[in-house]
């Protein structure tokens, strides 16, 4: 098979060679987490597990652990609610350049750097001039301005709308591709049945897709400890902090802050990365034995 198969192991090579140097090589720097790191010394202390045990006594990382895990969900229901229902009804739009039009805007704001979209979802939900602002007032919902930015409890809700704004487009593309390779004969069949659009959409689009749902499914729940950290770095205020920060930026704070320790940085971001493989190992094996498409 390896002979058979030389051609497409050589055009491999690269790949792995760059997953290799860039992927795996500097996993090296993981000895930190059980160092007391200084990156002028000679030689390191080694202080075995000390790092993890200040990190999982911490009510900081605890509260850093809860927004990033929360957030993430949020981020999860939202996008595929949103990108699946997306693409099923521009499925079922029939005039094309209507179509392409609202497929190309659609996705337009995932190009769109995070301190842009910051701006938009401040000038949204500002006190003063902010459009969400005005119409709760309009409608009488509420007496006065609402400071958005300076009640933590809504910290997790802008995050959430503001990624679904972002990428809901970006995220069908795939869901629409899918959706091409469903068999025509079958809405036929489901016409001449009598079954409308809606029945179509429900027997024939959403289980055709299923395999689709599942492998995106596995692999966003390995990716729950990545919550972002654009928008948080850019939305977050010292009102909200509690409720806005998260694993990466205490990353920042303890690798690059003040009282440098980059140990302790290593250290969370081990626990992280070790979060998302067992994440993505458990997805994968409840996905097995569903019956359901899976990663491996």
């Amino acid at each position: 098979m390896v002979v058979r198969q030389k051609q497409l192991i050589i055009l491999a090579i690269p790949f792995i060679l760059y997953a290799f140097i860039f992927n795996y090589y500097p996993l090296a720097g993981w000895t930190m987490a059980f160092q007391k790191f200084r990156p002028a010394a000679d030689q390191q202390m080694w202080v075995a597990w000390d790092k993890f045990k200040f990190i999982f006594s911490s009510r900081e990382f605890f509260d850093v652990f809860r927004n990033t895990v929360a957030m993430s969900l949020i981020n999860l229901i939202f996008s595929f609610v949103f990108a699946i229902g997306f693409a099923l009804l521009l499925n079922e739009v029939r005039f094309v350049k209507g179509k392409k039009f609202v497929q190309t805007v659609s996705y337009l704001p995932h190009f769109l750097s995070w301190i842009i979209v910051a701006g938009i979802v401040r000038d949204v939900l500002s006190m003063e001039t902010g459009i969400i602002n005005e119409l709760m007032i309009k409608s009488n919902m509420i007496d006065s301005a609402i400071n958005f930015f300076a009640d933590p409890k809504y910290f997790w809700w802008i995050i959430g709308f503001a990624v679904v704004w972002k990428e809901t487009g970006w995220n069908s593309i795939i869901y629409l591709a899918s959706i091409t390779s469903i068999n025509p004969d079958l809405y036929e069949a489901a016409s001449i049945d009598g079954a409308g659009r809606f029945k179509k959409m429900w027997h024939i689009t959403l289980p055709g897709i299923k395999p689709t749902i599942f492998v995106l499914l596995i692999i966003n729940l390995g990716m729950i400890m990545n919550s972002g950290f654009e928008a948080q770095y850019l939305l977050g205020t010292s009102l909200t902090k509690r409720m806005s920060d998260v694993i990466d930026i205490y990353v920042l704070n303890y690798s690059f802050g003040a009282g440098v320790d980059f140990s302790l940085g290593t250290a969370a971001g081990i626990f992280k990365s070790v979060v998302s493989i067992l994440l993505i190992f458990l997805a994968n094996r409840a996905s097995k034995a569903a019956g359901q498409e899976r990663l491996f």
